[in-house]
């Protein structure tokens, strides 16, 4: 299945007209043609078949004829801040694989020693909605604008909280011998200079429990996707 990614579309859209990039690729290089069936998702847990009416190349218009709506079957709500990496074509890395493995919501949060600290997340955004595409998923991944470490933890978590980080004076539990299963969870990771003692503490008073990844030291981009990957098994 193609799948084509419109936030746009509603379960009352008859009619949905492309944009000049998408026609081109659904006619010039797909080779779609008139009567031809297009699949298309609002990111929203909805599937849409469009038919082709028109097949022009600058301006394709297809007629919406069913819909179904997809249930998200995991049973879990997975939020993950992570430190944006020096290197941006990490967190990238990151964010497409975790959207593929499965997570619900990220937010970028800058902390003491975040060697970047501007994040543009128009190019991030489409990451996530390629990887959603690519994966055959009809729920698209809230990307949230980035944020202050110490701004973030302001807010009231009702869902179970969780820190990794690399300090060895503090006690550390891994996932699977704690996680509540059905649940929700936010979970932080900090930049390649780890989080500072002082943000660890301020976790650590909001009630955020620190977490072991293993025994050796990861990269953030690696250490997200192993967050990610612990809940995906733990829920199998």
């Amino acid at each position: 299945m193609q799948l084509f990614f419109n936030p746009n579309i509603t379960p009352e859209t008859k009619e949905i007209t492309f944009e000049k990039e998408e026609s081109r690729h659904i006619v010039r290089v797909l080779r779609k043609k008139e009567g031809d069936i297009l699949h298309i998702t609002n990111g929203n847990g909805y599937l849409f078949f469009a038919e082709i009416v028109i097949p022009n190349d600058k301006k394709c218009l297809a007629t919406i004829i069913k819909k179904e709506e997809k249930i998200n079957h995991r049973k879990y709500y997975l939020h993950v801040a992570i430190a944006p990496t020096k290197n941006n074509d990490r967190l990238e890395w990151f964010l497409e694989k975790a959207t593929e493995i499965g997570i619900d919501e990220i937010t970028p949060i800058i902390c003491d020693n975040s060697e970047r600290k501007v994040v543009k997340t128009e190019r991030l955004s489409k990451i996530i909605q390629s990887a959603m595409k690519q994966s055959l998923q009809f729920t698209l991944p809230k990307l949230n604008s980035p944020i202050k470490l110490s701004e973030f933890i302001k807010s009231d978590f009702s869902e179970q909280t969780f820190i990794a980080h690399c300090e060895e004076n503090t006690e550390k539990v891994f996932l699977k011998n704690i996680v509540k299963p059905n649940s929700k969870y936010t979970i932080l990771i900090g930049p390649e200079g780890d989080f500072s003692t002082k943000e660890i503490d301020s976790c650590l008073h909001k009630n955020f429990t620190p977490i072991s990844l293993g025994e050796n030291r990861l990269r953030t981009e690696t250490a997200g996707l192993s967050v990610v990957q612990n809940i995906a098994f733990i829920h199998q």
